[in-house]
């Protein structure tokens, strides 16, 4: 486990020295995004629109064959066994 946390902050160390002190942050400031965007939108006329069926929820179940639904079925147990796997193998590695 010592090992891990060595590795780890070795790592974390070896990668904060390769960076450079240019921020991501100051390109994607909003006087350089919005000027660009209100750029791009100054021929456009077209005004939003309400869609009222936006969160309408489909009712209607569409029709499987029994083949299809066994799929379905078998696709969910496989992702259960493999989350109940990976919870098993997260317990055995914090019990370590």
């Amino acid at each position: 486990m010592n090992f891990r946390i060595a590795l780890t902050a070795a790592a974390t160390l070896a990668l904060a020295a390769c960076g450079s002190t240019e921020d991501a942050s100051t390109e994607a400031e909003a006087d350089t995004v919005e000027i660009a965007a209100d750029d791009a939108l100054t021929d456009v006329e077209a005004e939003p629109v309400e869609d009222p069926a936006a969160n309408d929820v489909a009712t209607e179940t569409p029709d499987l064959s029994p083949s299809e639904t066994a799929q379905i079925q078998e696709a969910g147990d496989n992702a259960a066994d493999t989350a109940a796997a990976a919870m098993d193998a997260m317990s055995q590695d914090a019990s370590n």
